[in-house]
């Protein structure tokens, strides 16, 4: 299982996005984007879908933080196209849906049910440099919030760019920050 500091090794797997496949290797955003890795159970399942289309709905604010969302199942991409041809929900999404049916990610992030054959619901956020700086696993009968997804992210950037500050609980972009042994360092 990986852990927070611990650097995500190469690995390319098929994509389903925009009505086509494609490979896309974890590698290829080192260097130049934050990464949130979205894991769950499998398509065609009932709390799947809401944080799905949630974060194809706060999408373009992952973008301007300079990140990249990477939804993953067990499901081939066979099937993320099946799911995105017959629901609503799922049209909504524009970013990359990662099949992971010989469960390599899964196995390697600690995420695989095996009994099941399918991953828990987890969270990754990964820095440039190809590092975790934040995960969450829980129960698959429990729902995400995307928006506290995009919070920790921007906390992560904000940390990453001020080295010394450290971003308090529910820290929002524009709210103080603190810098460790000194009073409060201020709005940004």
């Amino acid at each position: 299982m990986m852990k927070i500091g611990d650097e995500l090794p190469a690995l390319t797997l098929e994509a389903f996005q925009n009505d086509g496949i494609k490979s896309i290797n974890l590698h290829d955003y080192r260097g130049k984007k934050w990464v949130v890795l979205l894991l769950y159970p499998a398509d065609f399942t009932f709390i799947c879908p809401t944080e799905l289309e949630e974060a194809a709905n706060l999408y373009p604010e992952f973008q301007k933080e300079n990140a990249e969302i990477l939804s993953v199942s067990t499901d081939t991409v066979y099937a993320h196209k099946a799911w995105w041809d017959h629901s609503p929900s799922i049209k909504k999404i524009s970013y990359p849906m990662l099949a992971d049916p010989a469960r390599k990610l899964c196995k390697m992030l600690g995420t695989y049910i095996e009994e099941e054959g399918i991953s828990t619901r987890a969270t990754f956020i990964i820095n440039p440099q190809g590092r975790i700086v934040s995960l969450e696993m829980h129960d698959n009968s429990i729902g995400r919030s995307v928006r506290e997804i995009l919070r920790k992210l921007r906390a992560a950037r904000y940390a990453a760019e001020h080295p010394g500050n450290v971003c308090p609980v529910n820290w929002e972009p524009g709210k103080e920050t603190l810098k460790p042994g000194l009073n409060l360092v201020g709005k940004i």
